[in-house]
């Protein structure tokens, strides 16, 4: 498991990385790959902190395809805590050069996490691009899919609820005993999640 320590080394390794955001989404709201790089712009509320799951992105028949969340659990809109807010507000303007740069080759798909000319980023680039990150942080045993579960980790350390993490990870499934929450108050929420963010960027 990830501990807070080993994820603030990770962050200053992948400090100005391209991908620098994608990381820092992954571990500080546990989302999925797919899900991660099917997010769109739109789906963000930079106003009131908020992102949603709508869409993932799939390799289907041979190609890359976008797609409805395969659960109801899976559609779901989280808090977002200001530290990611802030990194998705620098991706924001990373992006906006890099469109102007491509001119006319840009293809506009909305991505908050695209290539460098808008199209769906390839999941097998990516995994490139994560290898080189975690060896750079001298974590060459991370998996991608470690942050989500570092996350899972750290949010009832900082006293989410087993609801909370439930929701914010868009589980299907928790333990019989987390159905005695009946549901998660936005002000409970957004303190885990602040949390979080607290532990790893002071």
């Amino acid at each position: 498991m990830l501990t807070i320590e080993e994820a603030k080394k990770l962050l200053d390794a992948i400090r100005d990385d391209r991908l620098e955001t994608f990381w820092i989404c992954a571990l500080t709201r546990g989302l999925r790959r797919g899900e991660l790089l099917g997010l769109r712009w739109d789906d963000i509320a930079f106003g009131n902190g908020h992102l949603s799951v709508r869409q993932t992105l799939q390799r289907a028949n041979g190609s890359l395809q976008l797609v409805d969340p395969k659960t109801d659990r899976s559609r779901r809109t989280v808090p977002v805590p200001e530290a990611t807010l802030a990194a998705l507000r620098k991706h924001k303007r990373a992006q906006a050069a890099e469109q102007l740069a491509a001119g006319e080759r840009w293809k506009d798909h909305g991505l908050v996490f695209a290539s460098s000319i808008g199209t769906p980023l390839e999941p097998g680039n990516l995994s490139t691009r994560w290898r080189k990150a975690r060896a750079k942080a001298g974590l060459d045993w991370l998996r991608l899919h470690d942050l989500r579960h570092a996350c899972a980790s750290y949010l009832p350390a900082c006293g989410a609820s087993p609801r909370t993490v439930m929701k914010t990870l868009g589980h299907s499934q928790i333990a019989l005993a987390m159905n005695t929450y009946a549901h998660v108050l936005p002000d409970i929420e957004r303190a885990a999640v602040d949390a979080v963010a607290k532990q790893l960027f002071g």
